[in-house]
């Protein structure tokens, strides 16, 4: 009978039993563990490039110009090849948009410059040479909040610009950074001495 007794006690695995169920939950752990720091570090990473990205907007955002007023074309006698109207300068007033950063608008700047490029149905370009005038501001050439700016071109300096009566022109302002500003207008029929383009 002891002996009976002594065989069944070696038959008893409740001791194994507790000590593999103790591996499994130590391994659920250490599993639960590596996943939840792969989770937060991938929501980190995730976080931090969505604030960059956010701040990537708001400086290009921030960085954009406005047009203020109407884009004036004024008449100088100057005749343009092949068009029948005679025009000289295209100007218009830019001020920065509401809570934007300064915008530099000198054109002799040979790097960090706000670029005019010009086309029409004729001709593409993409470095146009403009005048930035100062109307309101603090002396400098660079376009801050509260300033107020005019920049025009000497239409007749394009070359192979060809502003027909009724034609489309654009102007395209890209600031070093920020959204571009196209301007696109139509030539009138008639050219009067000073006219506001539409």
């Amino acid at each position: 009978m002891n002996l009976r007794k002594l065989m069944q006690r070696t038959r008893d695995e409740r001791g194994i039993t507790g000590l593999e169920t103790a591996i499994i939950l130590i391994a659920f752990v250490v599993v639960a563990t590596v996943f939840a720091f792969v989770v937060l570090t991938t929501g980190i990473f995730s976080a931090e490039r969505g604030k960059e990205t956010v701040f990537a907007g708001l400086a290009k955002a921030r960085g954009t110009m406005e047009v203020r007023g109407g884009v004036v074309i004024a008449d100088d006698d100057s005749p343009i090849v092949q068009t029948g109207i005679s025009a000289g300068t295209v100007q218009w007033s830019v001020a920065t948009t509401a809570g934007g950063e300064p915008v530099p608008l000198d054109p002799a700047a040979t790097n960090n410059r706000t670029v005019l490029a010009y086309r029409d149905a004729g001709v593409i370009l993409d470095d146009v040479t403009y005048t930035a005038t100062e109307i309101v501001g603090d002396g400098d050439l660079l376009l801050e909040p509260g300033e107020l700016f005019t920049m025009s071109v000497d239409v007749t300096d394009l070359t192979g610009a060809t502003l027909t009566p009724n034609g489309r022109f654009t102007f395209e302002i890209q600031t070093p950074v920020g959204a571009v500003l196209d301007l696109t207008r139509s030539m009138p029929a008639q050219l009067d001495p000073v006219m506001q383009l539409h």
